[in-house]
């Protein structure tokens, strides 16, 4: 059985391959006497496991392994995710022992290497965005926002002025609402102009004297840049309040522009999105998080500090600090492998990097535009997103779309998503991936473009080539079949 409830694979699995007495291995007796087990920890019957050879074995994960889908096989064009190829050097530098066997509770005196190593990232990303001092602790993107948010109320708290909302388009990424009232405010939904960006006259509207800071994506998860932003941190900034930019598309400025000149005081990094760590899987993940001057009092303990001779340390004193938000002080391999990203790169590197990104996605819309339906008219930035609504005529879906593109090699992109665009398929193509690459994934497009007005009910049981086809995709997450049982 798959690990889909309910859902068995096209090809007999190893459980009905094997045959009594086979065996994948042979222990030798030790000589010795069998340890002393306590009979209420002996098994009553044997386990019902498969008597297979170690070439089954093997053939069954190889074969597993190949029905799975990754960044060393195709694109992944997953919108507003930065699924992107990263560099294998990187991985290399983190797992060199003196890197992967440092512990968070050696003396720093023995880790002076690794707290360099934080030290410098934490500059370079400041540099990075123009924010006065950078925090490594938060453990993944959302955590970053959490600390960004807990920030801000600690601000306000030491104005004599907690206040209660904050301001959230409708553009942007699903976990800011989240974050917000995980900090104890009550978040505002802002609307999107017809451009699918925010319109400064609807800020001004809806900022009063008890909102404490607007959550801005930029660009959004539509793909577009909030051009509009430095007015909208001005009205914003004049009532009292403070900016937090979502740095989750960070990919798609930096380098070209630095986040704090448009007027944000607080954002969080995606190492694990913009800086070379694979994403994905539940992690690892990283979301250093940058702030203003004004704010840097604020930022979590411990922090990593030069001292007067040079030498670094991991200093605690800081009574205006929000505390701790997490054990310790950030996730060093993910540390390194960003660190070494960005000195790779340098910062003409970055630059073209954000250069590739923008220009791949652009280059996927003026192909596809015209057999897709473009909500707007206008450049992307790093990511495209196309809708449904021509094909849907036809009774093709997003999601009959999406399935139809595993039948052509790849991985569909982000679907349904941002829900401001009914039936949206979110393209990110990322800067990693060359013309050839782009044009094969066109041409998939168009094909099934082309199939959704010709035949467009077989679309409906795509893909037909996976060994899974349509799983109950909710009843999969809810009550997944995680082991086996015989039949």
């Amino acid at each position: 059985m798959s690990a889909v409830s309910g859902l068995e694979i096209k090809e007999p699995s190893i459980f009905e391959r094997g045959s009594p007495g086979r065996s994948a291995m042979d222990v030798p007796d030790s000589g010795g006497s069998a340890p002393d087990i306590p009979d209420a920890l002996l098994r009553k019957a044997s386990p019902e496991l498969p008597s297979v050879s170690e070439s089954e074995v093997v053939r069954h994960f190889t074969r597993l392994s190949r029905m799975n889908y990754g960044i060393d096989v195709g694109l992944y064009p997953l919108g507003s995710c930065t699924m992107k190829y990263n560099p294998r050097v990187n991985e290399d530098i983190a797992a060199m022992p003196g890197f992967a066997a440092v512990h968070p509770y050696f003396p720093a005196a023995l880790a002076q290497g690794a707290l360099r190593v934080m030290w410098e990232l934490a500059g370079a990303l400041a540099e990075i965005s123009g924010m006065e001092a950078v925090t490594l602790a938060p453990a993944a993107g959302a955590h970053g926002e959490l600390t960004g948010m807990r920030i801000i109320r600690r601000a306000m708290e030491a104005r004599g002025d907690p206040r209660k909302k904050v301001l959230v388009p409708d553009t942007a990424h699903g976990t800011n609402p989240a974050s917000c009232v995980l900090s104890r405010f009550k978040a505002v939904e802002i609307k999107s102009s017809e451009e699918g960006i925010l319109d400064p006259a609807e800020v001004a509207r809806v900022m009063d004297d008890d909102v404490a800071a607007i959550m801005i994506t930029n660009p959004n998860t539509l793909g577009l840049f909030e051009q509009d932003l430095p007015e909208v941190a001005r009205i914003v900034h004049e009532k009292g309040g403070l900016v937090y930019g979502d740095g989750a598309n960070l990919n798609a400025v930096m380098g070209r522009t630095r986040p704090a000149s448009l007027g944000i005081d607080v954002m969080q990094f995606n190492l694990h999105k913009t800086f070379s760590t694979p994403h994905g899987g539940g992690g690892p993940g990283s979301g250093p998080v940058g702030v203003v001057r004004e704010l840097e009092p604020y930022l979590p303990i411990p922090r990593v500090m030069r001292l007067e001779d040079g030498s670094f340390a991991l200093q605690e004193d800081f009574p205006e600090s929000i505390g701790r938000v997490r054990s310790f002080a950030g996730q060093f391999g993910v540390i390194v492998k960003a660190l070494a990203y960005v000195r790779a790169l340098g910062a003409a590197g970055i630059r073209d990097a954000t250069e590739m990104a923008v220009l791949n996605a652009n280059y996927l819309r003026a192909r596809l535009k015209d057999r897709f339906h473009l909500p707007y008219e206008r450049p992307c930035m790093h990511e495209v997103v196309f809708s449904d609504r021509i094909q849907s005529a036809g009774g093709v879906r997003t999601m009959d779309i999406a399935k139809a593109l595993m039948d052509h090699g790849f991985h569909p992109p982000t679907v349904y998503f941002p829900l401001i665009v009914h039936g949206a398929i979110m393209i990110e193509p990322t800067e990693t991936e060359d013309r050839a690459t782009l044009d094969e994934f066109v041409d998939a497009m168009i094909s099934i473009a082309d199939e959704a007005e010709r035949t467009p009910d077989s679309l409906h049981d795509a893909p037909h080539l996976t060994a899974i086809s349509r799983p109950d995709e909710v009843q999969a997450a809810r009550k997944p079949v995680l082991t086996w049982k015989p039949k």
